[in-house]
């Protein structure tokens, strides 16, 4: 029997009732990384060898009745950002960084005391700067979608998503800035989840912005999402019982009509339409409506936004010696900081918080918002080689997911289908601060009535 693709909680229904164990999940998951790693490259460092020790404790003790919580024996990937004890951290840089940053944090605490099993640290852009997912030093992970030629994975938690669609790990870690979790999760077709600034500590994690940073999560489905937010979150709140279907009548689901669907790929856009269309069958109640603040949030980002000169601040105090070596993609904008004032560093958080209090408002008028994930297909790496190339494609991946981080909200996507190019879609849900129960349980009620995202997508070709 092919368990590859078992809800997150069948599989530790079945690893506590003995039907399965940890240790034949880890090898699984073992030799699909083996079969495709050489061409995907997904991984920095993979951890397999301790991997399979941890399964076998966590069997010991699932046999001796001890439930150390709902992720035990569950195997995880996690962004080579993230301090895992005894695995080296490179942040996608050149060269390790030094020992000190492989201290767990809370998030990778939560995870390791539950008995979770990181399998390795998967690749990321240098030091999270970029939302295509490309990396000069250690290669650029394979998307799976594409068989025949290399398209981006989307970043900047590139190899995150690969990792789930190539079945090496049944969930994954990653951070997201602008975008760095949604993006790849949409590219790939995978669930992601930004949480809110601040929910979910940073301690333990190599920092991009001290501003905007959050932790977040990729998983398969958004009923995998809703098992795993419940099993690291430290609120002691909870999603309602996942799977549990739930109407969608009387729901306010508002629609920008403005900034989000600006030069959207065609084919994207009529995949979207669509399901909102299928949202208002259910009886949603669909609400066109003007976001406010948008542009203007996003030209403090164009100009590099705070994640620029906090990372060049971050970097000259810390690893000055690395700039110049930078990604190149990195480098330039990193360098392109120095030519920031106090003054106008503080100027731009004023407008965003400004901006951020006046968008929240429209939620007293919707209980979400949507919009398309990623406006454009992802790219082949073949088109966007040169820099110049490079930062307008960088610019559109992020556009939509970016406006969550600037006000501060939580944000979630899901697969709703293949554009015109056979690449994943995402759905964007964006909610208010510390509202991700609520979003999930929207996404839950989507999920049950479009599908789950490898019944939606099909078969990744390149794992055919």
């Amino acid at each position: 029997m092919d368990t590859s693709y078992l809800p997150l909680a069948e599989h530790a229904r079945r690893l506590r009732h003995r039907e399965q164990t940890a240790v034949e999940l880890v090898e699984h998951c073992t030799r699909n990384f083996l079969r495709t790693e050489d061409r995907l490259n997904a991984y920095k460092t993979w951890d397999g060898d301790r991997a399979r020790k941890l399964a076998e404790a966590s069997d010991a003790l699932f046999a001796q009745g001890v439930d150390l919580g709902p992720l035990m024996g569950i195997p995880v990937s996690v962004k080579d950002l993230y301090g895992v004890p005894g695995l080296p951290v490179f942040a996608g840089s050149a060269e390790q960084l030094p020992e000190a940053w492989q201290a767990a944090g809370p998030v990778i605490s939560s995870l390791q005391r539950q008995l979770g099993i990181v399998v390795g640290k998967t690749h990321t852009v240098e030091f999270a700067f970029g939302g295509i997912g490309v990396n000069a030093h250690w290669g650029t992970p394979f998307n799976p979608w594409s068989a025949a030629e290399h398209r981006a994975p989307g970043g900047s938690s590139s190899g995150a998503g690969v990792s789930l669609v190539q079945g090496s790990a049944l969930l994954a870690l990653g951070t997201d800035t602008a975008g760095s979790v949604r993006v790849p999760a949409s590219m790939t077709g995978q669930v992601g989840l930004k949480t809110t600034y601040g929910r979910w500590s940073l301690d333990g994690i190599v920092p991009l912005s001290s501003s905007l940073d959050t932790p977040g999560l990729l998983a398969r489905t958004v009923e995998d999402l809703a098992f795993a937010f419940s099993a690291i979150d430290d609120r002691g709140l909870r999603v309602a019982s996942p799977g549990t279907p739930r109407p969608l009548d009387g729901l306010r689901i508002g629609v920008p009509d403005n900034f989000f669907w600006h030069d959207i790929d065609s084919s994207i856009g009529a995949l979207v339409e669509s399901t909102i269309e299928r949202l208002a069958q259910a009886g949603a109640r669909i609400v066109r409506l003007q976001l406010s603040h948008c542009d203007e949030a996003y030209e403090i980002f164009r100009q590099g936004g705070l994640a620029a000169p906090e990372l060049a601040a971050y970097l000259n105090e810390h690893f000055p010696h690395k700039i110049d070596r930078l990604d190149p993609v990195v480098r330039a904008r990193v360098q392109g900081a120095d030519g920031i004032s106090s003054v106008e560093y503080l100027r731009r958080k004023a407008v965003l918080k400004r901006c951020a209090a006046g968008a929240t408002r429209i939620y007293d008028e919707v209980d979400v918002l949507l919009s398309p994930t990623v406006p454009i297909s992802p790219p082949r790496l073949t088109d966007i080689a040169e820099v110049s190339a490079y930062g307008p494609a960088n610019m559109m991946a992020l556009r939509n997911t970016v406006i969550s981080n600037l006000f501060g909200w939580c944000a979630l996507t899901l697969p709703v289908g293949l554009d015109a190019s056979r690449m994943p879609v995402g759905l964007q849900l964006m909610g208010p601060p510390m509202a991700e129960e609520r979003l999930i349980g929207i996404a839950l009620n989507i999920e049950s009535l479009i599908g789950r995202g490898f019944d939606v997508l099909g078969r990744a070709p390149a794992l055919a």
